[in-house]
């Protein structure tokens, strides 16, 4: 099973994106993955925050 690319991976999975998408529309590509990583990570902690609550709750309601 293989590993994460190394350097030299990267940088011709670098290219290679380079000439699909071409220099103008990579900016915007890297910004919209960007805003997706960000959400995924809001949604992430939303979601520990809930669970975290749902326990609490149980936790209280099991010491009553």
């Amino acid at each position: 099973m293989p590993g994460l690319p190394g350097g030299s991976e990267w940088i011709l999975i670098g290219l290679v994106v380079l000439l699909l998408f071409g220099g103008e529309k990579l900016p915007s590509l890297m910004r919209g993955i960007g805003k997706g990583v960000g959400e995924l990570k809001a949604g992430l902690e939303d979601g520990k925050r809930k669970l975290q609550e749902a326990m609490e709750e149980a936790a209280d309601k099991k010491a009553e």
